[in-house]
């Protein structure tokens, strides 16, 4: 992490404007140029700024189009050009936007397809894959991937696809060849996310789902599972629950970090199953830093009337400082378009990107992880 003073693009940029939280002092930017009436970070699972600091990718929903499900679209922010603009041809799948980090290209899936396109207006979506037919036996999906992801050697992309009462989990190959389904389901499995270090190596939950037929509630069991390729699904946790939820990656891939709701986030080693618990406040979405040593998450959406904010917890010295100390709901509510704050590190792990409703409709906010730091010294 880099946490020298920098003239960054995003306090120069005239999209942005500087909001103070009221009670903790922390100094957000927030996007207030618009290109869509609701404006939202991606999932935290995946990245939306790319390294070079440049192009800002975020959701995108014209109300009362749309839902969480499918009919929200992809805008940009280029904070070299100072411009914004959304793509109306990108309408994705659940959460399945996909950042290439480098060149700047957003993956998306649509119906059986998963396509790509350029951050730039002149840029044209290029079909990458298509889920085949012969699985999908002419059923609409459900999704193709809960939240695209690229494997460690990027040759694939990540699959977890539900059509009816089937889900599959596998991997899309970049250069073209048929997608390989790894294992196939009768109960949801959900959030595969690649390993960042093993290609060979998937994360995938077991979620409750909806009988489309009955509309009967299927429960889980073991709420996280690994899978090899050319290996069944294991358990990570024998005694996983349902009160655990939320899971990523940790970067050394090694330790799998998740929520547990009663407990706060943890993270658990996959080789010996040693558990952790590393903030206890942490009992909805978190993420953290490459390093392990720094967390963000919201705290209280689920229950927003009763309360909502957005924390960083420094595990140095083990204190917590509220990004926003009381996040006002979303005009619509956060269930039609999955409305959470979703804060994650991003740009080298130098800021936190989090959807922000302080002034009104939703849009994109970032704070600076040094200045989060500066105040969570001893």
């Amino acid at each position: 992490m880099l946490l020298a003073e920098t003239d960054s693009p995003i306090k120069k940029s005239a999209m942005f404007t500087k909001w103070i939280d009221p009670v903790s002092g922390v100094e957000s930017w927030i996007l207030t140029a618009r290109t869509a009436p609701y404006q939202s970070s991606f999932y935290f699972t995946n990245e939306s700024m790319t390294r070079d600091g440049r192009y800002l990718w975020f959701y995108c929903a014209f109300p009362p189009s749309g839902s969480s499900h499918y009919g929200r679209l992809l805008g940009v922010a280029d904070l070299q050009e100072d411009t914004i603009r959304h793509f109306p041809e990108t309408a994705f799948l659940d959460a399945s936007p996909l950042i290439d980090l480098d060149s700047g290209e957003a993956y998306w899936c649509t119906g059986l397809d998963i396509w790509r396109r350029g951050p730039e207006e002149k840029d044209e979506a290029a079909l990458v894959h298509s889920f085949p037919e012969e699985l999908a036996k002419r059923r609409r999906p459900a999704r193709i991937a809960t939240h695209l992801t690229f494997s460690a050697d990027r040759r694939s992309l990540s699959v977890d696809a539900e059509f009816g009462e089937q889900w599959f989990c596998g991997e899309a190959p970049l250069d073209g060849s048929p997608i390989a389904i790894w294992q196939s389901f009768d109960r949801c499995y959900n959030h595969g996310q690649f390993s960042p270090t093993d290609p060979d190596l998937q994360l995938i939950a077991q979620d409750s789902w909806i009988d489309q037929n009955s509309g009967h509630q299927g429960w889980l069991d073991n709420r996280m599972w690994l899978i090899r390729r050319g290996e069944e699904a294991r358990p990570i946790r024998a005694d996983g629950s349902s009160g655990q939820a939320h899971e990523w990656w940790g970067a050394d891939g090694k330790h799998v970090w998740y929520v547990d709701y009663k407990h706060g986030t943890e993270k658990v080693n996959i080789e010996t199953g040693e558990r952790k618990i590393v903030w206890k406040s942490g009992t909805c979405h978190s993420h953290c830093d490459r390093s392990g040593q720094y967390v963000a998450g919201d705290i209280g959406p689920y229950t927003w009337k009763d309360g909502c904010r957005v924390a960083f917890y420094n595990t140095l010295t083990s204190r917590e400082i509220n990004i926003v100390s009381n996040l006002p709901e979303p005009p619509l509510g956060r269930g039609r378009y999955h409305t959470d704050p979703h804060p994650q590190f991003c740009l080298n792990d130098e800021w936190i990107c989090y959807t922000t409703t302080v002034l009104g409709a939703p849009t994109v906010a970032l704070v600076e992880t040094k200045h989060l730091l500066d105040q969570t010294q001893l």
